[in-house]
């Protein structure tokens, strides 16, 4: 069974032209009776030996950390990132297995996060933690200049925004009244980073299309919470009309997935949507079935629009304007 990475791989190391490579990619699409370019590819597991490996570091991480932590708390931290990264060095440099180098670069970033903020010495929080996120940041950026994982671009920039935030409310601490503005600033300043990345490989051939996915699974939350936020979802205050926003900024969030050919960005923000819908249901009086209807519902339609994606992102682009369109993914 061959993957994407291994194509990948194969054309860096030039056995295949790239010119190959597509026709290979559209010969399998023809095959299972859909466009390659539009099935939004990354790469996650190989096989059980991903998993069994994943379970078998998480063990080890635990007992080091475990074990380190007994002198102190970010001895402990430091110790499971320095293991992280001796293990990456095997099973993400040299086997190139995903699902382990996604968990191993999760657990090498936030390991230097906590362990830098757990550092005993003076300081307000928020120095503690502008500083943690600074030192998390060289870390993703050291990661993905050794193993390129295209997951640590997303973990670099979530260290990023944290940095940003946490600068801000050390600078002025009456900023934290304003956190949901600053995260919906930060999803912004993300998801133009995700097209960034999206506008270099229209094609969806290279590292560079999962690096962008990452980004935009990242960048939907930070987008969505502040707003749901702002409507008072999370303590409860769920109307009519509250509802009415959701439905809409839900569609406004599914024309934006299909221009950009993302999904995405409507499963990152999804368990929202849900939140919402089951909230407004129980305060109807539909509190045992509230969830279950509600997942019927949306479950119906998302399954509905993936069955006609192709054909109703072909009509969503025919309306986008041309100088716009040569940045996305051509429908095909």
């Amino acid at each position: 069974m061959y993957t994407e990475e291994d194509i990948a791989s194969a054309v860096d190391a030039g056995i295949l032209s790239q010119e190959t490579a597509q026709a290979f990619r559209a010969h399998v699409a023809g095959l299972r009776q859909g466009p390659a370019v539009d099935e939004e590819h990354f790469r996650l597991i190989t096989g059980f030996n991903d998993i069994f490996v994943v379970i078998a570091s998480v063990l080890l991480l635990a007992a080091v950390g475990g074990i380190a932590g007994v002198l102190a708390d970010w001895i402990g931290a430091i110790a499971v990132a320095a293991v992280a990264w001796l293990l990456a060095e095997f099973f993400t440099r040299r086997r190139r297995m995903a699902l382990p180098s996604i968990v191993l670069l999760l657990a090498f970033v936030s390991s230097v996060l906590s362990g830098a903020f757990l550092l005993p010495g003076p300081g307000q929080e928020a120095q503690s933690l502008a500083i943690a996120c600074a030192l998390a940041t060289l870390a993703a950026w050291l990661h993905w200049r050794r193993f390129k994982v295209p997951i640590t671009v997303a973990a670099g920039a979530a260290a990023v925004v944290g940095f940003a935030i946490a600068l801000l409310l050390w600078a002025v601490p009456g900023a934290r009244h304003w956190l949901s503005v600053m995260s919906f600033i930060a999803g912004g300043a993300v998801f133009l980073l995700a097209m960034y990345w999206d506008t270099q490989d229209t094609a969806r051939l290279t590292r560079k299309s999962d690096v962008a996915f990452w980004l935009h699974l990242l960048a939907a939350p930070l987008l969505v919470h502040p707003v749901f936020a702002a409507l008072g979802v999370f303590e409860g205050q769920m109307d009519l009309w509250r509802g009415a926003v959701v439905i809409v900024l839900y569609m406004v969030i599914g024309f934006i997935s299909l221009c950009i050919d993302r999904r995405a960005l409507m499963v990152s923000a999804l368990v929202y949507v849900m939140y919402a819908f089951s909230t407004l249901l129980e305060q109807y009086g539909v509190v045992s079935l509230g969830f279950a209807l509600t997942a019927l519902v949306i479950g119906s339609a998302l399954l509905l629009l993936s069955a006609f994606w192709h054909a109703s992102r072909a009509q969503v682009l025919r309306r986008v304007p041309q100088v716009v369109r040569r940045w996305l993914v051509p429908a095909r």
